[in-house]
């Protein structure tokens, strides 16, 4: 998918990621247009958090290309790093300082200046107005990865970068998270998310990506998948009743567990 100027927001393009004589990614390629909700899916060591360094700058390729609104990666890596922003699967902010004051601390790093009305602002629509004085290790961890998601859009980037952003949380705090994606979304950004939650790349996916091996093995919106694949050997034996996007998923990549 493309954006209104027929550049995708990302391009990866034969990616390569090795370690010592591991290869993490074998030639990789997808790409991810503006406004597009993508998801990586992929079982443990499949290749996501490689690919996820790739992009992010944290590594160099041994192959390929990562493009981010056309700017490569690998020699322009500061031009890449302020379009991005970045939430992990566990982020880590100043224990003793509350929101307000991380988010002014934050919004320094970024460059911007940002009165106390507008930072105000932004925590009321993170759902997290009541909480502006609290001090982080207050906050629940439902609130953590609300106010990480914040900080990681503070900067407004043209691609969020969010791995695994509602793993451990309960169903109600997940549900809040999705909204900010999707209000991410709605202002005109571009987000690619791993999960392991089927359900959650159903229900926040414009497309997906299923990764093994560091090699793409499918790719198109969750009902192409399910459609594509619903006659798939594989996949009815993991199948209990109508096929779903896991069913999909245990049938390409394997019912065995990963470390």
């Amino acid at each position: 998918m493309a954006d209104a100027a027929g550049a995708p927001i990302l391009e990866v393009d034969g990616l390569v990621v090795r370690y010592g004589s591991y290869t993490a990614v074998d030639g990789l390629s997808l790409s991810v247009g503006r406004g597009e909700i993508f998801g990586l899916l992929g079982p443990n060591g499949a290749g996501k958090t490689s690919t996820l360094s790739a992009i992010e700058g944290l590594l160099n390729p041994a192959a390929g290309a990562v493009k981010v609104v056309g700017h490569v990666a690998t020699s322009e890596p500061l031009a890449v790093r302020a379009l991005i922003g970045v939430q992990l699967q566990a982020s880590s902010f100043q224990a003793e300082l509350t929101l307000t004051e991380i988010l002014r601390l934050y919004s320094g790093l970024y460059g911007l200046t940002l009165s106390t009305n507008e930072l105000s602002q932004r925590l009321r629509r993170a759902g997290l107005a009541d909480e502006a004085g609290k001090r982080y290790k207050q906050t629940s961890g439902g609130q953590q990865q609300r106010f990480s998601l914040l900080v990681a859009m503070l900067h407004d980037p043209p691609l969020l970068l969010l791995d695994e952003p509602t793993s451990g949380l309960d169903p109600q705090a997940r549900r809040q998270l999705w909204s900010q994606i999707e209000r991410a979304r709605g202002e005109g950004g571009s987000i690619l998310l791993t999960t392991h939650s089927m359900e959650e790349a159903s229900a926040v996916c414009d497309r997906v990506a299923i990764i093994d091996h560091g090699t793409l093995v499918a790719l198109g919106t969750p009902a192409e998948l399910v459609d594509q694949h619903r006659t798939d050997p594989r996949v009815l034996r993991a199948a209990h009743g109508e096929v779903t996007l896991e069913d999909v998923f245990i049938g390409l990549t394997g019912d065995e567990i990963r470390d």
